[in-house]
């Protein structure tokens, strides 16, 4: 058996009332291999820092290779680390939306940034065929893909505003027989977004339904993020949102029965 050579730590928590360290998702390496220890406690991290081991925090980049980010140091019963990490949490129960043709790379770079934070039920092109609403999300339910979903995820390109299949599945996601449940709704303007890194919003570049959604308060707006702390913390706030589902706007609106765009 290889020798563990060092350690490493992908997401923690932390106790309520004393704000220590409670667990985190570690990983040990050998020299070959990064290996998935689970979840640990606070005093595995103690014992492993008392042992002389290195503890370094791990982040992701675009291919979904876990890499080395800052280390943690332990002194006087308290560890320090200068990197955000998300938090050790339950995992939310996601459905991504996205125009195909266009963003199929980010929606790649998505998952692989941050599959191991969300349960990914997103279609993939050619998944359902369907060109009526109705049975397009009867095929979204009966297959499974938005039955246990809590939040719905919109990457938006500069098309996305005009595509017939995001408006039914933010229709679905905003429906309460559809698994149950209302799903909370994030939106996440991409770098080609012609809105991305603006304070404000033009409600022509979004889907109608969702934009008023984002006015009602109900869904969440925000960039496009390679950080895995804020991404996390955004799809949390878009699940604490199901909570104010008098805000939802969904009836009133037709769904589009035909692209508005190529």
């Amino acid at each position: 058996m290889s020798k563990i050579v060092e350690y490493f730590v992908s997401k923690l928590s932390f106790e309520t009332a004393r704000q220590l360290i409670d667990n985190v998702q570690a990983f040990s390496y050998d020299n070959e291999n990064l290996n998935d220890e689970g979840t640990k406690d606070r005093n595995w991290l103690v014992g492993k820092s008392n042992s002389g081991y290195t503890i370094s925090a791990l982040d992701k980049n675009s291919e979904g290779t876990w890499i080395r980010s800052n280390n943690f140091i332990y002194n006087n019963g308290y560890f320090t680390w200068n990197v955000s990490l998300p938090k050790n949490i339950t995992k939310r129960q996601t459905f991504i939306s996205y125009y195909h043709h266009d963003n199929e790379d980010e929606r790649t770079e998505f998952d692989l940034r941050f599959k191991d934070l969300i349960v990914n039920h997103s279609v993939k092109d050619g998944d359902i065929d369907s060109e009526n609403s109705d049975g397009y999300i009867h095929n979204l339910i009966n297959s499974e893909y938005m039955l246990n979903v809590t939040v719905l995820i919109v990457l938006l390109g500069p098309n996305t505003k005009c595509r017939k299949h995001i408006d039914w599945e933010i229709a679905g996601a905003l429906n309460y027989k559809v698994g149950n449940r209302y799903a909370g709704l994030l939106g996440l303007r991409l770098p080609t977004h012609p809105d991305y890194g603006q304070t404000t919003y033009d409600e022509d570049e979004y889907p109608e339904r969702f934009i008023k959604n984002v006015e009602s308060e109900y869904a969440i707006l925000k960039d496009w993020t390679e950080d895995r702390h804020l991404l996390q913390q955004y799809v949390e706030e878009a699940f604490a949102n199901r909570q104010f589902d008098d805000r939802i706007i969904n009836k009133g609106i037709n769904l589009l029965t035909d692209n508005l765009c190529d």
